[in-house]
C-alpha cells in the first residue's frame, strides 16, 4: 500500500451496481448492509464519507421485469426513475442502525459545468458533510441526454473526488483490481504513473446493467490523481474490504496522486466542462505551454477547431491532435480564425480596442 491511510480524512466510494445486486435488479441486502457498518466506522474514527452509487437503472429494469440493460435512451431514463427511489431508500435503510442521515444528490454534467453551479453544489456538499450526513451521488439519469451526461458514475465518482477535495476514491466493483493479463496475471498493487501500457491492460464489462468496466475505472483514475486525489480499485463483494482498505491490507490497486494538485479554479476549467471547440498549436507553442508559466499566443496556433464563444472553455490540441490543456478562450471562433499565427502587433491592428492579445490567459489554462 503506497498511501497512509491516517492521512486520508474524506474519502469517497464509488460502489458499482454488481456490488449492490447479486442478479438484475435483486438487492444483495448483506453486502449493502456490511459496507454501511464499514462506512460507520470511518465515521466514528473520523473520515468524512461520500458516496457514489450505481444501481437505479438496474433496479429498475428489475422492478419493470427487464433481463438486459434497454438500447433506447427513453427507456434507460424509466428504468432509472423507477429505481432511484428503491437505491435512496435501501441506503438510507443500510446507514440509519448507525444514526447516519443521507442526502440524495442527482446530478447531470450540465449542474457542474457553469461556473455559478458548480460553486453552489460545491458548497452545499462541503455543508451536507460538514454536518456528518452522508452523500449519496448518482447521474439523474432519468434525464440525462447524450450532451449533458458524465458518461458513467467512475467519471463522476472521480469528478466527485475532486470538487469535494477527497483524498482518496475508492472504486469498488467485482473487478478485484487491475490485473496484468498480459505478463503475471496478477494484480497490479500499485501504479506510479498512467501509461499507455496500463491502459491496454482494462477491458470494458459484460454486465448485463453496467456499463464501462476497466477502461473507465482508469480514465477515472487518471482525472483522480491529476487533481490529487489518490485511487483505489478493488471488490466490493467483502463489505470487509472498506477496513482492511484503512488498516493497510486491502488487496487491489493503488494509483499514486500528483503530488501538486490544482487549485480549484483549474480543477473547474479542466475537468468539469464539456469541450465542443478548441484550437490546434505547433510544436513551439505546445513547448511554450509546457513550461506551465505561459499563455497560449496566435502565433503559436494553427488551426481553429469546431464553435465556441468568448469566454468558454475550450480545448488546446497539439500537432498530432493529442489534448494537451483547457482553457478559457479571450476570443470567439470567428475572431479567433482571423488572428492565427499573427503577432500581438497585427492582432492589435486588426482590433485597436482590444486590451488583451493572447488567445488563453496563463492563469485560465490548465495543462492535462
Amino acid at each position: 500500500m503506497s498511501f497512509l491511510p491516517e492521512k486520508v480524512k474524506r474519502v469517497v466510494f464509488k460502489l458499482g451496481t454488481g456490488v449492490l445486486t447479486s442478479g438484475v435488479g435483486q438487492l444483495d441486502n448483506a453486502r449493502i448492509a456490511g459496507i454501511g457498518r464499514e462506512i460507520a466506522d470511518l465515521r466514528a474514527r473520523g473520515v468524512e464519507v461520500v458516496v457514489v452509487s450505481s444501481g437505479a437503472v438496474g433496479l429498475g429494469m428489475g422492478r419493470l421485469g427487464l433481463k438486459q440493460r434497454p438500447k433506447a435512451l427513453s427507456s434507460v431514463q424509466k428504468c432509472a426513475a423507477v429505481g432511484q427511489s428503491i437505491l435512496i431508500e435501501t441506503w438510507q435503510r443500510a446507514l440509519e442502525p448507525y444514526g447516519l442521515n443521507v442526502a440524495q444528490l442527482l446530478l447531470t454534467r450540465e449542474d457542474v459545468q457553469g461556473r455559478s453551479r458548480h460553486v453552489a453544489i460545491k458548497t452545499l456538499l462541503n455543508e451536507i458533510i460538514a454536518d456528518g450526513i452522508i452523500p449519496v451521488i448518482n447521474e439523474n439519469d432519468s434525464v440525462s441526454a447524450q450532451e449533458i451526461k458524465f458518461g458513467d458514475n467512475d467519471v463522476l465518482s472521480a469528478l466527485t473526488a475532486i470538487l469535494t477535495r477527497s483524498d482518496l476514491l475508492v472504486i469498488l466493483s467485482t473487478a478485484p483490481g487491475l490485473i496484468d493479463m498480459k505478463g503475471t496475471g496478477k494484480i497490479i498493487p500499485v501504479v506510479e504513473k498512467i501509461t499507455p501500457e496500463i491502459e491496454a491492460m482494462a477491458g470494458g464489462t459484460q454486465s448485463a446493467t453496467a456499463v464501462g468496466g476497466m477502461i473507465t475505472k482508469i480514465h477515472a483514475a487518471q482525472i483522480a490523481t491529476r487533481a490529487g486525489c489518490g485511487v483505489f480499485i478493488a471488490s466490493g463483494e467483502d463489505p470487509s474490504v472498506v477496513g482492511a482498505l484503512f488498516s493497510g491490507r486491502a488487496v487491489g490497486t493503488f494509483f499514486v496522486p500528483n503530488k501538486i494538485p490544482m487549485d480549484s479554479r483549474r480543477r473547474w476549467i479542466a475537468y468539469f466542462n464539456r469541450t465542443d471547440g478548441g484550437v490546434r498549436v505547433d510544436a513551439g507553442a505546445e513547448k511554450a505551454l509546457r513550461t506551465g508559466a505561459a499563455s497560449l499566443l496566435a502565433k503559436g496556433v494553427t488551426q481553429v477547431d469546431g464553435r465556441f464563444a468568448a469566454k468558454d472553455v475550450i480545448a488546446v490540441r497539439n500537432a498530432q491532435g493529442a489534448i494537451i490543456a483547457r482553457g478559457i478562450a479571450r476570443f470567439a471562433d470567428a475572431d479567433a480564425q482571423k488572428i492565427v499565427g499573427k503577432s500581438s502587433d497585427e492582432i492589435k491592428k486588426l482590433f485597436p480596442k482590444l486590451r488583451h492579445t493572447d488567445v488563453i490567459h496563463h492563469d485560465s489554462l490548465t495543462l492535462l
